[in-house]
């Protein structure tokens, strides 16, 4: 009986979240124009003048504010000399797979001095995500956060007065441009030129050269709260982040309620976000809030990064209209950039806060590797590993986009784009995070993909490997949240690690921190017909190819049904 209850509300889960559709496009659902104009700008940053990609003029872009149910329509306009598709990341698209937005996956890029017009809902979210670029590294400019405000809210969670809100968006800065930095990584087969600084909200703060005059400052009134809404939207790096002598109440993550947790430091990696509530109970004054690389390989020469913290000030009312002495400001305490073990603390600290049941029952149950490997490359010259360059591979196999979007060969029936034998396991089995040596290469390129049943639920392992060094993998899937039911370190053992699974009250999210030398496992039910691109968000790993994707097909009846695509999609 007890089994019965459990898929009973799995299914009443999923009939309700099409009824919500069904409900808001024909009832509360308010129409919100977003019109974004994609053009260069000029901007001076680190002692340097440089044209970049943005948004409407603005870097970070302009902030999306919608409330939950809303339909979006949405236009595109592109204006500089490079493809673009812009991508609502976290936005679960229900029943609108067509707009998600990553290149060659669900549609073909914008090109140059073209428009696109989309529409979609805003169902069953609340909180904060982002928007970026989904072609090359151009969301390194573009991007912007996405606040959405809930219909209703814990009582947990203070009214939060309007001018009490902070977006604070955690990136990079490259004094070259970021497409020559990518290009001449793919020329070498090796790694970048890391970013000249990290920034919060797009300036790298006062301890960078020609940054204390733009060093961003945030304005509180003692005594009040505040939501602040963080976004790491830096391409190749996980970040810390706090506040000189504030305590840090976590209150949401990824748009989706979490339990309040108090720390004095978040970790969040590339695509996360989290909601934050912070009380402005210290004395009169300003106070650095920084953010600074969480880096879990031990050698720095390996994997190089800005070692300079980025920095902005939380600045009391009454000290508004003073200078800043910021020879005299304090940093916050932050961990050691390695701290793995603080890492695993936090995130295994975090619990969901919702109403919905956990799957308990699985039908697709995956192990899926993410590892390091080579493939040939005969103008690749660098020691020390001549004539080959470096790859990112699942369970052995490269994933390699294809010359049209996935989802219009999969809808159109067209062959010869994508296969769908995917592995479900590794090819074989080894100490995957031991240190040995052993032969890497991979020659597995292609378009591989995964079929999955309308109303199934899937289990994913990620396990980390050792390969070429340990590094977290930050996982991002399309369309579907998922449970994030365990996580550890070593090597994953069904036996031993599935009966600890947290299947009571586990955080719910899109982007899933796979531990530096560790695995996680994660559940989802497949209530969305579509094409769902799943990724490292990494930048540089899925570049080289840390990717693949899910088809869902279709259920019973139209409100399980991917529809046709708008008659205005772009062509390739």
């Amino acid at each position: 009986m007890r089994k019965y209850s459990r898929q009973f509300s799995a299914f009443i889960g999923q009939l309700l979240l099409i009824c919500l559709v069904l409900h808001f496009s024909t009832t509360h659902a308010t129409r919100r124009h977003v019109n974004f104009v994609i053009d260069y700008v000029n901007v001076s940053r680190l002692c340097h003048n440089k044209s970049i990609i943005a948004v409407n003029g603005k870097f970070p872009g302009p902030p999306v504010r919608v409330t939950e149910g809303d339909h979006i329509i949405f236009n595109v306009t592109n204006l500089v000399e490079h493809n673009v598709t812009i991508h609502w990341h976290g936005v679960l698209q229900v029943l609108t797979n067509w707009v998600d937005g990553p290149e060659y996956i669900t549609q073909c890029p914008i090109q140059p001095g073209r428009s696109f017009v989309s529409e979609f809902q805003i169902v069953e979210q609340r909180g904060t995500l982002f928007w970026h670029a989904h072609i090359e590294w151009l969301r390194a400019t573009v991007h912007g956060a996405i606040v959405i405000r809930p219909r209703h809210k814990p009582s947990y969670i203070p009214s939060i007065k309007p001018n009490h809100e902070h977006i604070i968006i955690l990136g990079e800065w490259w004094i070259a441009d970021v497409g020559d930095v990518l290009q001449d990584a793919l020329d070498i087969g090796r790694g970048y030129d890391i970013p000249n600084a990290m920034t919060i909200n797009g300036y790298p703060g006062a301890l960078y050269k020609c940054s204390q005059h733009l060093t961003q400052r945030f304005r509180v009134t003692k005594g009040e709260t505040y939501m602040l809404r963080l976004v790491n939207a830096a391409l190749n790096f996980a970040l810390y982040f706090a506040i000189a002598n504030h305590t840090l109440t976590l209150v949401g993550a990824d748009a989706e309620y979490t339990q309040p947790l108090e720390t004095d430091v978040v970790m969040l990696a590339p695509g996360q976000t989290n909601d934050i509530l912070i009380t402005a109970n210290q004395p009169e004054g300003n106070y650095y809030m920084a953010c600074s690389v969480f880096n879990p390989n031990s050698n720095i020469a390996n994997v190089p990064y800005p070692q300079i913290p980025a920095t902005a000030v939380l600045t009391y009312s009454s000290s508004l209209a003073s200078n800043i002495s910021f020879s005299q400001l304090q940093l916050p305490s932050l961990p050691a950039f390695n701290d793995s073990l603080y890492v695993a603390n936090f995130t295994q600290s975090l619990r969901g806060y919702y109403t919905m049941s956990i799957p308990q029952e699985v039908h697709y149950d995956f192990l899926y590797t993410l590892s390091y490997s080579f493939l040939p490359c005969p103008t690749c010259l660098s020691p020390p590993y001549p004539s080959q360059r470096i790859t990112t591979s699942i369970n052995n196999q490269t994933f390699v986009l294809p010359q049209i979007s996935l989802l219009e060969a999969y809808y159109n029936h067209i062959n010869g784009v994508y296969e769908t034998d995917f592995p479900k396991k590794p090819p074989y089995e080894f100490n995957y995070t031991g240190i040995e040596e052993r032969d890497i290469s991979t020659s597995n390129l292609g378009t591989k993909v995964t079929m999955l049943e309308f109303g199934k639920t899937v289990q994913i392992v990620f396990q980390n490997t050792h390969s070429l060094g340990y590094d977290i993998h930050p996982i991002h899937l399309h369309g579907q949240n998922f449970f994030i039911i365990g996580e550890g370190f070593g090597n994953y053992n069904a036996s031993l690690h599935a009966p600890s699974f947290n299947l009571r009250d586990p955080p719910f999210r899109n982007t899933i921190a796979v531990p530096s030398g560790g695995w996680a496992a994660i559940r989802f039910t497949t209530n969305n017909p579509g094409v769902w691109f799943m990724h490292c968000h990494f930048d540089l790993h899925s570049t080289w190819g840390m990717s693949t994707a899910f088809i869902v097909k279709n259920g019973q009846g139209k409100n399980e049904t991917l529809p046709p695509p708008p008659a205005n999609m772009p062509p390739c």
